[in-house]
């Protein structure tokens, strides 16, 4: 075996945290979940609001897409958690020393845990949402509402924007446990950040809330999500520009971090 045979390339440190990742006893059941909230809980709020209905007409709903995803916003506390789970766990088990002196660099560790959660995320959260907006809009149609396709315009981009938001928020959670390096800590602030936060705001002056609330997190990312943006949010691409920014400000701040401490 030669000295190449050994050496650590982005590739073998993304193979690594695969394996690493797939060997989370969490990480199959937490996504279960994940997929399980964002199908069953859009599928019954799409039931009990459609049962609720006097029935078609006027009143038909604005945003039909919106009410199939109703789940995707409690879904992401789910896979926040798995994030927080993926950077944490090593702390907690002493294997991040093991990790660190395998890959000298470090840096390559955090980018290849993010491009492997990002990827698996992904995949599976925009089937899933796939699955949780057709079941709605199959409720809607059969009970005589008006149901939209994803060929209708910004229908297609909600979707994709689910699946974006559930991967942000879990790459959100990955960047903050990398940062305080605690399960419970890192889990209490992404839920403050992404539920908590969005409803203290509202206690806020009518005025404060118009100017803050489109830049929280999960409100930006929620404006990507919505086919018609609605006051006093951002439209879809400034919005996912903001949620893109604090997924990368985070990750970069993790960086930095990783580097000037030990482990």
């Amino acid at each position: 075996m030669t000295t190449t045979d050994l050496r650590v390339t982005p590739p073998r440190v993304v193979r690594m945290e695969w394996i690493k990742f797939w060997s989370l006893r969490s990480t199959i059941y937490t996504l279960a979940i994940t997929a399980l909230l964002t199908i069953g809980i859009g599928t019954l709020i799409t039931s009990v609001i459609s049962a609720a209905d006097d029935g078609p007409g006027q009143d038909d709903f604005s945003d039909p897409a919106a009410i199939s995803l109703n789940g995707v916003m409690l879904a992401a506390l789910s896979i926040a958690a798995l994030g927080v789970l993926m950077s944490t766990s090593e702390y907690a088990s002493g294997m991040i020393r093991a990790t660190l002196a395998a890959v000298p660099a470090r840096l390559p560790v955090l980018w290849a845990k993010a491009i492997v959660f990002a990827a698996v995320s992904f995949v599976l959260m925009f089937a899933t949402s796939m699955v949780a907006f057709l079941a709605g809009q199959a409720i809607l149609s059969s009970r005589g509402f008006d149901s939209v396709t994803l060929a209708d315009p910004g229908v297609f981009r909600a979707v994709v924007g689910a699946a974006v938001y559930l991967t942000g928020a879990g790459l959100i959670g990955l960047a903050v446990g990398a940062l305080l390096r605690n399960t419970a800590g890192a889990i209490t602030t992404v839920v403050g950040a992404l539920f908590v936060a969005p409803i203290l705001i509202q206690l806020l002056p009518a005025s404060w809330n118009d100017a803050i609330s489109p830049y929280l997190p999960s409100n930006a990312a929620g404006s990507f999500m919505a086919v018609e943006a609605a006051s006093p949010s951002l439209s879809a691409w400034p919005g996912l520009a903001v949620f893109a920014g604090y997924v990368v400000v985070l990750l970069a701040g993790a960086a930095v971090l990783l580097r000037r401490r030990d482990a």
